[in-house]
């Protein structure tokens, strides 16, 4: 099956085959557009990684104080805060909204996970 240029994703090589007739000046430019957006997509990566460590963090002090490992007003105010940061940022807030929502059910699912976890609790403690 062959794929046009639109169906590709930024981790695509572009394939001799795809490339016949492109001019070379696109291709470098394409490259150079996709090996960007690799380097962001590894830094959204990472970025995660540093604020699911933080949110574990707080998971675990929730779990030793018997706090809810949901906090809805906390939510809406970041989701608020998210939204205006997309706006300014000229990103559909809609999207940046979607995105925070499934970042906290994860992130209220750990804190569940870790609840039900009397080590857990009890090693936040110490």
């Amino acid at each position: 099956m062959t794929h046009s240029t639109s169906d590709r994703t930024a981790d695509q090589p572009v394939t001799p085959g795809e490339s016949e007739g492109i001019d070379p000046t696109v291709l470098d430019e394409l490259t150079r557009l996709r090996d960007s957006i690799d380097n962001i997509d590894a830094a959204v990566v990472h970025m995660l990684a540093e604020r699911f460590k933080c949110t574990q963090q707080v998971g675990h002090l929730k779990a030793a104080h018997r706090l809810p490992p949901a906090d809805p007003a906390r939510e809406a105010r970041q989701i608020t805060r998210l939204r205006q940061l997309a706006e300014s940022a000229k990103l559909d807030p809609g999207f940046a909204e979607k995105l925070l929502n499934f970042i906290i059910a994860e992130v209220i699912r750990h804190h569940e996970t870790i609840a039900r976890s009397d080590t857990g609790s009890q090693r936040a403690l110490r």
